[in-house]
């Protein structure tokens, strides 16, 4: 599974991107490689993941990105991105995925 985030800057994202990969590699979740991106960033990379997944301040955008990308694509509720719950990340991205 290959997830990238997308945030106003890349900044924040990259906070949670080690959460993520860090609680991926304790518990075996299939992470191949995760990438945090601002919003100008993320057009010339997205084709290589799986998933989209937006920070809470550029909710509004994921219409337009996932019309843009067609790939699944979802916000990240603003409580569990501000203390990073990759528990619950990953299972936004699992239902995102089908699985």
């Amino acid at each position: 599974m290959k997830i990238l985030l997308i945030c106003a800057g890349g900044m924040s994202t990259s906070i949670l991107m080690k959460k993520l990969q860090k609680y991926s590699d304790e518990n075996g979740m299939g992470l191949e490689e995760i990438v945090a991106r601002g919003m100008g960033d993320y057009d010339d990379i997205y084709r290589n993941y799986d998933v989209i997944l937006l920070g809470p301040q550029i909710s509004y955008k994921k219409a337009d990105i996932q019309k843009d990308t067609g790939k699944p694509v979802d916000s990240i509720a603003p409580y569990d991105y501000a203390i990073g719950n990759a528990q619950n990340i990953f299972k936004q991205v699992n239902a995102l995925l089908g699985k």
